[in-house]
């Protein structure tokens, strides 16, 4: 029996690759003839960097940028070989990610994505690049890529110079001046939602809460973001799908650098030849920390199980834990959570993968 392992993190416990290991040894304790073929996946959030990497042989780089409220930290991009040069591999929770900023410090107001302007800037300036993959996901800033504008050149009528653009100073801003970005190869955006940018589901009503943004706040962002639109001419990128990512940001790279938006999950399915590998295994396993109603509009274990039911494979899920609103059998032959041990949640993120493994276990005498 061949199963095909393709798992994305469980945030702030274990990475692709522990998740991988730890439901392989799980499978191993009931079958141990199984062939447990591991295939980590991200689609544009956290390990989106280290999946390319890996699979294409690149490098690791580091260099210190701003995070989300200004503090300095060191963040790591990577560098893979492309087309006769390099692409650089950029994930914007590197620098800007909400990972970074504890809780109770947490300010969408004031958060920039300066940082991950510097990013794509540094990136850019490497010897031999020609094109840019820029994974979006884990964002803590809300503030439609204005900060990133600002970091690689661009200049902001209202405000003063040294004031990094955050939506506290939206409400200033008389007139948005690209013509000082600096010059950039080809930036393919890498997703993992469908949002637009404004209204109901729309980048401040989706994912401003878990911003630490409040319902007054929500409205007031989503009005600032319908002034950026104003403001940049380009109302038509508002609603593209994965316009919304990111606080905004998809609509930020479009509208002003020209950037192309795919899905991260199938960017990151082909460098790796999932959809080959697949076709060589019994059956398929796949998860996250998380899996709920946001799971269906593009992230990877939905990307996943749509692709093993068009090949007629069984698909299974391991989460650490899944909506009790959504109806996952048109997804899942079956699933099994951590949260289903009753096992505290501070027990199970800090050892998760004990606890993955008996979970695993349990599932794998279902088939």
């Amino acid at each position: 029996m061949r199963v095909l392992l393709a798992f994305d993190k469980f945030k702030g416990s274990l990475s692709a690759h522990e998740v991988c290991s730890s439901v392989a040894e799980g499978i191993k304790t009931v079958h141990p003839e199984a062939e447990c073929i591991p295939k980590p996946i991200a689609d544009g959030g956290e390990g989106f960097v280290n999946a390319l990497v890996q699979v294409m042989h690149g490098e690791i780089m580091t260099v210190e940028v701003e995070d989300a409220l200004g503090n300095l930290v060191e963040a790591e991009w990577g560098l893979i070989p492309d087309e006769g040069g390099y692409a650089a591999v950029i994930e914007m929770s590197a620098a800007s990610g909400l990972w970074r900023i504890a809780p109770e410090q947490r300010d969408i107001m004031s958060a920039s994505s300066y940082g991950t302007g510097q990013l794509i800037k540094v990136a850019s300036q490497q010897p031999g690049v020609n094109k840019i993959y820029l994974g979006l996901g884990g964002s803590a800033t809300n503030d439609a890529g204005l900060g990133m504008l600002q970091a690689l050149g661009a200049t902001f009528d209202g405000i003063d110079e040294g004031q990094r653009v955050c939506p506290n100073l939206i409400p200033h801003i008389r007139k948005i001046n690209p013509d000082g970005v600096v010059s950039l190869p080809p930036i393919v955006v890498a997703c993992d939602v469908e949002n637009p940018l404004l209204g109901d589901k729309g980048a401040s009503a989706v994912f401003g809460p878990q911003k630490g943004a409040t319902p007054e706040l929500v409205e007031s962002l989503d009005r600032l973001l319908s002034d950026v639109v104003i403001l940049s001419e380009r109302s038509e990128c508002a609603s593209l799908p994965g316009a919304g990512a990111a606080g905004g940001m998809g609509f930020g790279l479009v509208a002003f650098l020209e950037a192309q938006l795919v899905s991260g999950f199938k960017l990151v399915a082909e460098a790796i030849g999932l959809e080959s590998v697949m076709e060589q295994c019994d059956l398929v396993i796949t998860g996250e920390g998380k899996i709920d109603e946001q799971s269906l509009d593009g992230k990877g274990p939905i990307g996943v199980a749509n692709l093993a039911k068009q090949q007629g494979k069984r698909c299974y899920a391991v989460a650490g834990a899944m909506s009790s609103e959504v109806d996952w059998t048109p997804y899942f032959d079956g699933q099994q959570t951590l949260m289903e041990t009753g096992v505290p949640l501070s027990e199970l993120m800090e050892d998760g993968q004990k606890y993955l493994v008996h979970v695993a276990r349990d599932l794998a005498r279902a088939f």
